[in-house]
């Protein structure tokens, strides 16, 4: 499935190029025919998924036990793979810059927005770590979650003092 590019002259001569050109068509990748507008679908996809996404973490600044952070960063990846006009639209949006933004160009966190993270997430973790009090299984499943998220916050990521 290597075709061979040809460039034709006026004179009607014919020149082969040496290079063959490959193309990635799902034809040439799966040896079937490519459906068409494949593609297109499958950016629609991810906008729709980046819309419910970033509709849950908006709802989540207003209800304090819907996280916010792992709804925008699920945004996030589904907008940058939908296309560069949502991308640049949810990167400007006040949610995106005041939650992930430092964080994304400078890799570390202010105690501040280390704080809006984990003191929701323990409080939520918490709850249902009291409500598993028949399911010692749930508990001790919560509890790593939670001390995963605080090894995470506290530990792993830098801590911006510019604030």
């Amino acid at each position: 499935m290597v075709e061979m590019a040809s460039t034709s002259i006026k004179s009607n001569v014919s020149i082969e190029l040496s290079t063959p050109i490959e193309s990635n068509t799902a034809e040439s990748v799966f040896g079937a025919p490519a459906r068409p507008g494949g593609r297109r679908v499958s950016r629609w996809v991810w906008a729709a998924f980046g819309f419910v996404a970033f509709g849950v973490s908006m709802a989540g600044v207003v209800l304090p036990f819907i996280p916010t952070t792992p709804f925008l960063l699920v945004a996030a990846f589904c907008f940058a793979r939908s296309s560069e006009r949502l991308n640049t639209w949810f990167k400007s949006t006040k949610l995106y810059k005041r939650v992930l933004e430092g964080y994304v160009q400078k890799r570390s966190m202010t105690p501040k927005a280390k704080l809006t993270i984990l003191v929701p997430v323990t409080i939520l973790l918490g709850v249902g770590f009291a409500l598993m009090s028949n399911v010692p299984v749930g508990r001790i499943a919560v509890a790593v979650v939670w001390a995963c998220h605080v090894v995470y916050f506290g530990f792993m990521v830098k801590t911006d003092k510019g604030e």
